[in-house]
């Protein structure tokens, strides 16, 4: 059996990557710590798919507690690496942590890549590497800007990281660059369930129009956009998972090694933050309770996706659009109130 490692499988989009992974015939262990996610996600996978998932709950950043996974299952052939701090705002506060945590798991898995010979490796990497673009649609050879923030400089550092390890050892990886991951799985077993206040968009949104949060705040309507707001590339958490899937098969497929690939992944449209909040009131028919608030920190104005390279060599294709995108966080939330 080709059993892949999934780091951060307890998270959001590293849950719906393990279904997806199951459902296309792979055997799959994770490794989670549980800092910021749940072991119930693994249920509600187990709900899905009719398998257990086993969790070492391990923090990456040890080597002697993360080599453990590896002595224990010599049938990894590839690894698919979540595992991070993610919240912007949070990174402008808490660099060292950031810094830390983000680079020093990275630099312990790939280590361990090479030891047990595991040779395929997919790096969860995002459109901040990007920073403010000077023209969008982004492709993947649009040159980096400044990152925006500390998180943005921890996924341009990685991808130097991986891409250098993928020159001097025989690895075969892949950067996946994402935009902004939203909605959940069609059963409402799994979806997106953030430690503390809402750190992402369409949480704030579903967790205010339940009545979690008592309003929502839009960081900044002043931007030099369509409507004022900022402009990101919304994306289905299924669509994103399915990729990972798709680029794993395609480096196993390839067989090159000492080889290390980028694809970015968004839908291609540019939606701003009220267009977003506009869409789920349609959908809901809830009126939201948001008001306009300063800019935050480590923001970027407007980017969205040039997903032709994925479309082409992976056979990529977004099956959601962003009705059905609101529509699914929209039932996850009313799931987690039941």
């Amino acid at each position: 059996m080709q059993t892949i490692l999934v780091t951060g499988g307890c998270g959001y989009i590293g849950a719906h990557t393990l279904v997806d992974l199951m459902e296309n015939g792979f055997d799959v262990i994770s490794a989670d710590n549980l800092s910021r996610a749940s072991e119930s996600s693994l249920l509600g996978v187990e709900k899905i798919t009719g398998k257990k998932v086993k969790n070492y709950t391990v923090d990456l950043t040890h080597k002697k507690e993360t080599e453990i996974i590896f002595k224990e299952n010599p049938s990894i052939i590839g690894i698919i690496h979540f595992a991070a701090y993610k919240a912007v705002g949070e990174s402008v506060e808490k660099p060292l942590d950031y810094y830390d945590n983000n680079i020093g798991s990275l630099v312990t898995l790939l280590q361990m890549a090479v030891e047990y010979n595991v040779k395929h490796f997919i790096f969860s990497s995002s459109c901040t590497v990007y920073g403010n673009p000077d023209v969008i649609p982004v492709t993947e050879n649009t040159p980096f800007q400044m990152a925006a923030s500390p998180y943005g400089a921890t996924k341009q550092m990685g991808e130097t990281i991986v891409r250098d390890a993928s020159i001097a050892y025989p690895l075969s990886t892949i950067l996946l660059r994402y935009f902004n991951p939203v909605g959940a799985h069609p059963s409402t077993a799994i979806g997106e369930l953030p430690i503390g206040r809402p750190q992402n968009l369409v949480p704030a949104i579903t967790q205010t129009a339940i009545g979690k949060l008592p309003k929502m705040q839009v960081h900044g309507d002043d931007y030099d956009t369509r409507d004022g707001s900022c402009i990101r590339d919304y994306i289905h958490v299924c669509d994103i998972a399915h990729a990972h899937t798709l680029a794993l098969q395609f480096s196993i497929k390839q067989n090159t090694y000492k080889s290390c690939e980028v694809f970015n992944l968004g839908t291609g449209n540019g939606i701003s933050v009220l267009e977003a909040i506009h869409a789920f009131e349609k959908v809901s028919g809830i009126k939201l309770n948001y008001e306009v608030g300063p800019r935050r920190a480590g923001d970027i104005v407007s980017i969205y996706a040039n997903n032709d390279k994925a479309v082409k060599q992976l056979g990529w294709n977004c099956q959601y659009g962003l009705d059905e995108m609101m529509q699914t966080a929209w039932q996850w939330e009313q799931s987690l109130a039941k």
